[in-house]
């Protein structure tokens, strides 16, 4: 597994290793031992979770506050989609700092959102399939999001405004100075 560290404390780009012959590719997309031999840290992933989504749609940017908040290691397992994720811990020397990365089934890269993080995608190919563990269940009660088009943010979708597909909770968010209170 190749590890790369982005710009944002203790956020990780992995590739796992792919096998190729001309029956496809097989590539182990997870492995406890050799991730904390990799990143140095003791994940102990709880919970997965899919979604399929059509060109244009962005989910995001989400995040679950206090002792339900989540690390995870999402992956593109097919399509193409661009990832966003924006620091919120009060206390990083990176807060309000976001990265992008293309994540895809072609390179096979994943990303490792640690905890104290927003989290958001949206689908450049005709339909994507975005899967990733999280280290804590989902609950309703701690969750949190950060408008899309956050001016304090700047983010770049990649994608002109009308091509936007956001749900109507999603269009609800707080911008990023009133979601981190």
């Amino acid at each position: 597994m190749e590890l790369q560290q982005t710009t944002l404390k203790d956020c990780f780009i992995l590739k796992p290793r792919m096998f190729q012959d001309e029956r496809g590719f097989f590539s182990e997309t997870y492995n406890k031992q050799t991730f904390k031999e990799a990143t140095g840290l003791d994940i102990d992933f709880v919970q997965d979770n899919q979604s399929i989504s059509t060109y244009g749609v962005l989910r995001g940017l989400h995040f679950q506050r206090g002792p339900m908040a989540q690390s995870k290691l999402v992956r593109v397992v097919k399509g193409k989609a661009l990832d966003i994720i924006v620091d919120i811990r009060k206390d990083s020397e990176t807060f309000g700092k976001h990265i992008s990365v293309i994540l895809d089934d072609v390179e096979q890269k994943q990303l490792f959102v640690p905890r104290g993080f927003a989290h958001g995608f949206i689908t450049l190919s005709k339909t994507s399939v975005f899967a990733y563990k999280c280290d804590n269940f989902y609950d309703k009660t701690s969750e949190g999001g950060i408008i899309y088009d956050d001016a304090t943010l700047g983010v770049d979708w990649h994608l002109p405004k009308e091509d936007l597909i956001i749900s109507e909770k999603d269009k609800q968010l707080p911008a990023f100075k009133e979601a981190i209170l």
